[in-house]
Formats: structure tokens, C-alpha cells, sequence
């Protein structure tokens, strides 16, 4: 399906021509541009000035005798007032040195009087000529944001892999170990930049990021794995983060929890409060099922991980509950950070 054309506004013309009659005949052809312009007349250097000071213009034409006064003067200030505006001489007489040297100080374009019926065609030219170069910067800088973001979000990136590799190096008792550990975590950011690309670094929704990562640790035809609330969209640094506090509390139910027993299971239920300036999400992670649970003699790197993760990336508190019938963790983060 085509895009439905946007109504262009009538371009704004700044006419230097002390001669009436030769200022009626260029308005005269120029209303044959579509739609047709406003075109502004100036006679002299100092209404020329005033109007080169008030800007606005699309294109500019120039006389290039004026009494007192001439065209090139006339170019200079438009170059100094108005760099990026087309100029464009229309003149009686302009002789192949003069039209050169206007070029070379950044004239658009030069129009004899005895040829008006050119000048629709090199305004709408100019003006075409101009859309191109607006386009073509606004694509650069454009490009130059899309690279900045993307050196930011690899440092970012990096920074977390070597935090999470030196973490996991002090909490493993083997390189086995520290091997399985460690490519486990690296699988999880994976996984959350996966989902982030195909929302094309957009918000995403927290059901999605508790899908893709819990999804690999349900048993085959069995829900061991609960899910419900409400839809909630999450920025792009709340779902990594998010990601691997969930991978952290999964893959501790597989080892020692609810999920490493025939009949255990986890619930996840979330909520969304809005009553504040900033959008809640509270979070509660359930399990039930499994064998008794005894709180851990030491602070381990997975809650470590939960802990400032929730707390550094994304403004908010967790409490892990071990209780003996299962572990509760509730969480409560901001959904933008």
C-alpha cells in the first residue's frame, strides 16, 4: 500500500527587485508553482536585511543591478543569514564570468528575465535539491544516534558479562562448575537480547520475558510453571535485568527447589500499581511442592544477583522469603528505568 501524499505548505520567497513591472512578471510566472508561494518583496539592502533577519524563506531571488546595492552583496548576506536557503539570480543581463563566480560563492541557480518561463522549474528544482540534503542529514544524525546507543548498550553489555563471569568464578567449587554456571547466565542474557531485538529495543511485555525465560525448564506435557497477571510493557534495561533475576530463581528451583521434585511447582503472579508517579510492578515468586527448605548459611552469587540487580537496575526491593514448604520472592520494580 502507497503512503497518502502530506499537503506540501506554500513555499515562502523573498524577492529582491527594485523594478515593479519586472516584479509583477516574476509573480506573475511563479504562480504556477503548485501550491502557489508567499512571496515577500524586498527593493533594497535595508528591507532585504530586515527580511533576511526575520527568516523563514524557502528560496530566495535576486536581482543582480540594483541601485546602490547589487547581487552579490545581496548573495553574501544570504549565505551569512541563511546558509542552507537556495539563491537564485534573476537577472537581464549575467555574463559567464559573473554566473561562474556566483556559483563559486554559493548560488543555486541564475534565471534570465527574457526566460521566466524557467523559473517554476528551477525553484521547484532548488527546493527538491534542498528536501534531499534536509533528508540526508537527518538520516546522519540519525545514524550517528543509532551508533552511539549501540557502543553504550555493548559497554553495558560487556560490563555485565565480566560482572557476572568474576561473580560466578567466586561461587563455583570447580572450573565443571563455574563452566556450566557461567554459560547458563551468558544463555539468559542471550535469550533477553533476542527478545529485545525482535522488539526492535522497544518495550516488551513481562509476560513475554517470563515466557522465553522460564519456558526451557518446564517438564515436557506438565505445567509446572504458573503465570498470571496483567499485561505489562518493560523497557529494554528492566527486561534484561528482570531476565536474569528470573533465571537466577529458576535455575535454583531446578537444584534445590520446587522444581527438583516430581510433584513441585512455581507460580508467578504480578500486579501493576499506578497510584504513584511511577508505574509498580509487584512480582511474587511461589513454590510449593518441593522438598523442605532450609535458609542458606551464606549469601550466595544468585541472591547477590537478585538483590542488586533489583536494586541498581531497576529501582526497586526484593525479599526472599525461605520458607520450609517453598521459597517466596517478592519483587517490586519500576517498569522504566
Amino acid at each position: 500500500m502507497s503512503r497518502p501524499s502530506v499537503p506540501q505548505a506554500p513555499p515562502r520567497i523573498l524577492l529582491l527587485e527594485d523594478s515593479p513591472l519586472d516584479a509583477d512578471l516574476i509573480a506573475a510566472h511563479l504562480d504556477r508553482l503548485v501550491p502557489a508561494p508567499d512571496i515577500v518583496r524586498a527593493t533594497g539592502r535595508a528591507d532585504y536585511a530586515a527580511a533576511l533577519e526575520a527568516g523563514g524563506f524557502d528560496v530566495i531571488l535576486s536581482d543582480y543591478s540594483l541601485p546602490g546595492f547589487d547581487g552579490m552583496m545581496a548573495l553574501d548576506l544570504a549565505k551569512a543569514a541563511a546558509p542552507d536557503t537556495p539563491f537564485i539570480f534573476v537577472s537581464g543581463v549575467l555574463g559567464e564570468e559573473i554566473a561562474i563566480d556566483s556559483f563559486r560563492r554559493g548560488a543555486t541557480d541564475y534565471v534570465l528575465k527574457q526566460r521566466l518561463i524557467r523559473l517554476p522549474a528551477a525553484i521547484e528544482r532548488a527546493l527538491a535539491e534542498t528536501r534531499e540534503r534536509e533528508e540526508r542529514r537527518r538520516a546522519e544524525r540519525q545514524l550517528e544516534l543509532l551508533v552511539a546507543e549501540l557502543s553504550h548498550r555493548v559497554k553495558n553489555t560487556l560490563a555485565m558479562v565480566m560482572s557476572i563471569a568474576r561473580r560466578t568464578a567466586r561461587g563455583s567449587g570447580s572450573v565443571a562448575e563455574y563452566e556450566e554456571a557461567l554459560i547458563s547466565r551468558l544463555r539468559a542474557l542471550a535469550e533477553a537480547h533476542a527478545l529485545l531485538f525482535e522488539a526492535n529495543w522497544g518495550d516488551t511485555s513481562l509476560r513475554q520475558i517470563l515466557e522465553r525465560t522460564l519456558d526451557p525448564f518446564r517438564r515436557d506435557g506438565e505445567r509446572t510453571i504458573g503465570l498470571s497477571g496483567p499485561r505489562v510493557p518493560l523497557a529494554p534495561k528492566a527486561a534484561l535485568a528482570l531476565s536474569l533475576i528470573l533465571h537466577e530463581l529458576v535455575t535454583n528451583a531446578m537444584k534445590y527447589g520446587a522444581l527438583s521434585s516430581a510433584n513441585g511447582r512455581v507460580d508467578v503472579s504480578w500486579t501493576l500499581d499506578e497510584s504513584g508517579g511511577r508505574p509498580m510492578v509487584d512480582l511474587v515468586w511461589r513454590e510449593s511442592g518441593g522438598p523442605e527448605v532450609a535458609p542458606p548459611t551464606r549469601a550466595g552469587f544468585g541472591s547477590t544477583l537478585v538483590d542488586r540487580s533489583i536494586r541498581y537496575e531497576l529501582d526497586g526491593t526484593a525479599d526472599l522469603d525461605f520458607a520450609p514448604t517453598g521459597v517466596v520472592c517478592r519483587l517490586r520494580f519500576v517498569t522504566a528505568v
